[in-house]
């Protein structure tokens, strides 16, 4: 379904779970991130009222999961650090049309929307499967639900709207941009790393 060229290395949950702490402190903060893109989306696109209620419902939702997240922390006596830079999704924003009309850059952003969905999906995949903490596996499990849902959102608006863009086009040269994106990842505890 996510349509992912590269699959994540399962020896990255090794990774992982060496230090639970910082990727908690890094997902907290990828929750927030999702929140604030998914608003930043309304406020360009506010003229599409489908758009602006789900994705109203998806910021609401990752914000949720922040709070999931920040609640795990406190259980098990850690501090949330400090917003992380994620240099992978920083990566991918170079893909994204930054001239051209506002459908283009719209489509790309909500490509790029569904691709960090795909990616954390993906990865929660993983770690719903692999992870030895069983908290934390039904947890990832849950969400990697919700990430699937978040893809299907973002992609369905892509192509809705996307007139005179040939989106699934787009899409597979995302693919591609984001497998030589993701070779250099997985290697830290982070969700993208």
């Amino acid at each position: 379904m996510l349509h992912l060229k590269l699959a994540t290395d399962p020896r990255w949950v090794n990774i992982v779970e060496k230090n639970i702490e910082e990727i908690l402190t890094d997902h907290a903060w990828c929750e927030q991130k999702a929140a604030t893109n998914a608003i930043t989306i309304i406020t360009l696109n506010s003229e599409y009222p489908d758009l602006v209620t789900d994705l109203l419902l998806l910021a609401q939702e990752e914000l949720e999961h922040f709070q999931m997240v920040h609640d795990i922390i406190k259980k098990r006596g850690y501090t949330l650090g400090r917003e992380r830079k994620d240099s992978y999704v920083n990566e991918l924003y170079k893909f994204m049309n930054k001239g051209g009309s506002r459908v283009k850059s719209m489509v790309d952003r909500l490509l790029f929307s569904a691709m960090i969905e795909a990616r954390s999906c993906e990865r929660f995949k993983l770690l719903s499967a692999e992870i030895k903490d069983s908290e934390l596996s039904k947890f990832y499990h849950d969400l990697m639900i919700s990430e699937a849902g978040h893809y299907t959102t973002f992609i369905g608006f892509a192509r809705k709207y996307g007139q005179d863009v040939d989106v699934d086009k787009r899409w597979q040269e995302l693919v591609a941009f984001e497998a030589e994106v993701i070779k250099n990842y997985g290697k830290d505890e982070t969700i993208h790393g």
